[in-house]
């Protein structure tokens, strides 16, 4: 899956993970933005034409839901933000992130733990 949101539409499908299934109107007030009736329709006809949304008609209106999970989008924009700025490097990403955040000792204990979860994985795998 390549698939590349910008900010609004990245917003719209939040409002649709959040609230599930959802008509203009209600992911409309679910924006912090104001934005038109018709900015926020043609939003989500790009994202059906992406595949991320999908619609079933309610008499005149439309119910728009995500067609893609959370996690794999994020999955997705993770992957193609190493390739395109860090030379598909996970190692010079993950040192980006820890030079440009202060981590509390509670955040870098579960990024620990999750390394090493990785690397036992790992390690089953190849035996």
């Amino acid at each position: 899956m390549k698939i590349s949101l910008g900010s609004r539409e990245s917003e719209v499908m939040d409002v649709l993970w959040q609230r599930g299934p959802s008509t203009v109107n209600e992911v409309l007030s679910g924006l912090s933005a104001k934005l038109a009736y018709t900015t926020v329709l043609t939003i989500l006809q790009n994202l059906e034409s992406k595949k991320c949304v999908r619609h079933v008609a309610e008499g005149r209106a439309h119910r728009y839901e995500a067609a893609v999970k959370q996690a794999d989008l994020r999955r997705t924009a993770v992957r193609q933000l190493t390739k395109k700025l860090f030379r598909g490097s996970s190692e010079l990403l993950l040192a980006q992130l820890v030079d440009d955040h202060e981590l509390s000792k509670d955040q870098l204990q579960r990024i620990q733990a999750i390394l090493d979860e990785n690397r036992k994985a790992g390690s089953k795998r190849k035996t």
